[in-house]
């Protein structure tokens, strides 16, 4: 597997890694605890300040592509840091955005994989606000 690396270095705003994974543990993905913990511990082993308190619902399926389960958040200074699991179906959708570059995206991937039992990965790192630099200069914090 192929993890999309972060950029310390670079002129957007920020990052924002999509982890998309299959054959996951039906235990671990309809575990409340296991959910809140998941996302509970990561932002204070990644350096970020959580702002709220996790939060984790259980919301009932929809339809065979939705079948419900766990979904959980947490609003961090840097931005959030969210998870919806699908036990029946042994998937998850996970979110991890943050206003900072260089984002841990081999730390992040192994957490959740860890936490889920997850057997295949679909990996996105979007950089966001690719033209921050030429609308906002970052010395003085002030948008054009």
């Amino acid at each position: 597997m192929i993890i999309p690396k972060g950029n310390p270095e670079g002129n957007n705003f920020g990052e924002h890694l999509m982890i998309d994974g299959y054959q996951a543990d039906y235990d671990r993905l309809n575990d409340k605890e296991n959910v809140r913990n998941s996302i509970e511990l990561l932002p204070g082993l990644l350096g970020m300040k959580k702002l709220s308190t996790t939060e984790v619902y259980y919301a009932v399926g929809n339809n065979l592509k939705d079948p419900g389960g766990w979904t959980g958040f947490v609003v961090i200074e840097e931005s959030h840091i969210s998870v919806h699991t699908f036990p029946g179906i042994g998937f998850v959708s996970i979110d991890a955005y943050t206003c900072k570059n260089g984002l841990n995206t081999d730390a992040i991937v192994k957490w959740f994989g860890e936490h889920f039992g997850i057997g295949v990965f679909e990996l996105n790192l979007v950089q966001r606000g690719k033209r921050f630099s030429e609308f906002c200069s970052q010395q003085v914090l002030t948008c054009r």
